[in-house]
């Protein structure tokens, strides 16, 4: 059986009986026993460090130069940190309004009034570039390169919507530079005449507030946004097959065989977040094509009530090419 626990007070008291104990105290030059001063020690040391850390603390002076560069550091990098996160929230701003737009868009094939509802997406699109712009201000004279990951999605699900929305009213695909061209943002006229009526002199950030301001939408985005379009079209296509539209398949599926033999030419060329997508626009293209083999081969057969049930729920045998 265990005994008692073994206290401080026991410990001291048996050091006392030991004849080591006896000795050392009767000759002060003789050596301490071995683990007497244990817990004496480690208390002694740690006042020694915490004295010498205060005096440590006491020296810091708080004009030095390598101090004052590093909380010169820390500033900046606060606020490039907080400029990173207002870019990540308007970012998913223009993410939900372009879903809003495109959900929208699809109603086209079930409204009687088609320029009706284009007219509220644009209503819905100058809210989405508003939020694009408050982006270009907040990159003002900064590299854009070092929040490009903050801002992408939102530029890839707007040019997603626009496009779409560009498909359905010519059946074209729009161009990067007509994309860009939307995103040249001018001052007010009331502001600009209220300024020259003034004739006040103003100040450097005044003037680049009157200036126009434009922002870019990169080819990697734009290539992103057009391979993210061909779900939409393929969403497009079964819906109109199911409210007994045949054409618009046929449509459909020639110009996502153009865009992915466009796709094709880049291959592993270009991003490698275009190539990660170049399989899901071909299962896309498979489903529509699937669609029209329906139409063609047994539409006369099928009811057209009954046809966007059997392709939604009809598989696509895509064979997984290697590299893609």
């Amino acid at each position: 059986m265990r005994g008692p626990p073994v206290t401080g007070a026991s410990l001291r008291v048996g050091r006392q009986a030991e004849p080591g104990f006896q000795s050392w105290c009767n000759d002060s030059k003789a050596a301490p026993p071995h683990g007497w001063f244990r817990f004496r020690k480690r208390k002694h040391d740690n006042i020694q460090a915490r004295n010498r850390k205060e005096e440590g603390q006491n020296k810091v002076n708080p004009l030095s130069p390598v101090l004052l560069s590093f909380e010169s550091f820390q500033k900046e990098l606060d606020a490039k940190h907080d400029k990173y996160e207002r870019l990540v929230k308007l970012s998913r701003d223009v993410t939900i309004e372009s879903k809003r737009t495109i959900f929208l868009l699809h109603r086209v094939i079930s409204v009687s009034d088609v320029g009706e509802l284009l007219g509220e997406s644009e209503t819905k699109f100058d809210d989405i570039r508003l939020k694009i712009q408050q982006i270009a201000q907040e990159l003002i004279g900064e590299d854009t390169c070092q929040f490009q990951r903050a801002f992408s999605p939102g530029l890839q699900e707007y040019v997603e919507a626009v496009s779409f929305q560009q498909f359905i009213k010519t059946r074209t695909l729009i161009s990067l530079d007509e994309i860009n061209k939307q995103l040249i943002f001018t001052p007010k006229t009331e502001e600009t005449e209220h300024s020259k009526d003034l004739a006040l002199p103003c100040s450097q950030d005044e003037k680049q507030e009157q200036q126009p301001l434009s922002f870019h939408v990169t080819p990697t985005d734009y290539l992103l946004g057009i391979a993210d379009l061909t779900g939409e079209l393929m969403r497009l296509c079964i819906t109109s097959v199911g409210n007994g539209d045949i054409e618009t398949p046929f449509e459909v599926s020639q110009f996502l065989r153009a865009i992915y033999d466009g796709f094709t030419y880049i291959g592993n060329t270009g991003p490698y977040e275009v190539s990660k997508k170049h399989y899901t626009l071909k299962q896309s293209l498979g489903k529509v094509e699937d669609a029209c083999y329906m139409l063609t081969v047994r539409g006369s057969e099928i009811p057209k009530h009954v046809l966007a049930d059997v392709l939604s729920s009809k598989p696509s045998v895509i064979e997984h090419e290697e590299g893609v």
